[in-house]
């Protein structure tokens, strides 16, 4: 067996042989490390011959309670598209599964002049997300993702998060007692408002970055964080994307195709003006949540690839705020902070 390795880590030999045993090449095989994201799992893409599968390796886990498998036969039963799982090895804390290529939706829309020549593939990733809320939400297997939620505590945690990693870390804020109190009293109050909306299973982080291209087929993937959440949660995350910037229109007419093909608007007492309120209140938890995310990567790991998108993102926060004035408090931390016109990428 020959093998060909471009890691600084190589993966251990007892992983080398199950790969081996799983695929039962008898061609020689390689393995390419990928390029990693934001996540602290590990994936490699395995070639032998003209085959290729993806080898995804963390720390030793139960296959029953996995939350990746368990999602990923939830959503399967619900016909989403997902990668299919080929092998399973919780002891070494690898599975291996199908292949879907490097084509992102994100990379889809960056390489079009035209962004409207992307919304065929975004129509496809609206009928991912309806096959998600409306359909697994409904099924009565079990999954990890019925078992835990978005509530007030998680959405606090989160601003929290961002607070400390935005706000405190990267813009070193001198904030006051007095303010720090009310800014939890202002986290709690909205916190709250978002928990207490009707909830579906949420993807958690649905964005361009997540979602697949294979043979013009959407797929989706990182969905082992799926929980229940306000609907809101994954439309902001596709259509005010920190990674993409799509124009307002165009995120108006993807909001009409979810409208038009879910089930949303035929639950009992929906209200389209109240909708569009939550969506704008659940932008600023959500946008400011990626916000922390990203500023987190600086201070923790000095990893800087993500500061270029704070600016864009904060903005976001501060626009979907403006419809809020009882929030304001936020409006003039983010203001007097210099979170607004920071120029992140000389830090």
């Amino acid at each position: 067996m020959k093998m060909v390795s471009e890691l600084s880590n190589p993966i251990s030999i007892p992983i080398q042989n199950w790969v081996q045993q799983t695929i039962q090449s008898a061609e020689e095989f390689s393995i390419y490390q990928l390029a990693g994201d934001a996540s602290a799992r590990k994936y490699y893409r395995i070639i032998s011959g003209e085959k290729t599968w993806i080898l995804m390796f963390w720390e030793p886990f139960q296959e029953e309670t996995y939350p990746f498998l368990s999602v990923q036969r939830h959503f399967k039963l619900a016909h989403v598209n997902v990668p299919t799982i080929v092998a399973v090895n919780g002891d070494l804390g690898v599975l291996l599964q199908e292949d879907l290529g490097d084509l992102t939706l994100e990379r889809k829309f960056l390489e079009n002049t035209n962004q409207l020549l992307s919304k065929a593939f975004y129509h496809q990733a609206i009928d991912e997300i309806i096959k998600i809320h409306d359909v697994a939400t409904t099924l009565k297997n079990k999954t990890c993702a019925t078992e835990i939620m978005f509530d007030t505590a998680k959405f606090i945690w989160e601003m929290n998060y961002a607070k400390e990693h935005l706000l405190l870390g990267i813009l070193n804020y001198k904030m006051t007692t007095k303010r720090a109190a009310e800014l939890d009293r202002v986290f709690a109050d909205f916190c709250e408002r978002l928990h207490q909306e009707p909830k579906v299973i949420c993807h958690r982080d649905y964005h361009s970055r997540n979602i697949m291209l294979k043979l013009d087929k959407v797929f989706v993937i990182d969905f082992q964080d799926a929980r229940l959440g306000p609907v809101q949660y994954d439309l902001v995350s596709l259509f005010k994307d920190s990674y993409v910037d799509l124009s307002d229109e165009y995120a108006h007419s993807l909001m009409n195709y979810y409208f038009e093909n879910s089930s949303i608007k035929k639950t009992k007492d929906f209200s389209l003006e109240k909708f569009q309120v939550m969506y704008e209140l659940q932008s600023v938890q959500r946008c400011f949540k990626a916000c922390g995310s990203f500023a987190s990567f600086m201070n923790v790991r000095k990893d800087r690839r993500y500061l270029k998108y704070l600016p864009h993102t904060i903005k976001r926060v501060a626009r979907s705020l403006s419809h809020f004035p009882e929030y304001k408090l936020l409006m003039d931390v983010l203001i007097d902070s210099d979170a607004l016109n920071k120029n992140y990428e000389s830090l």
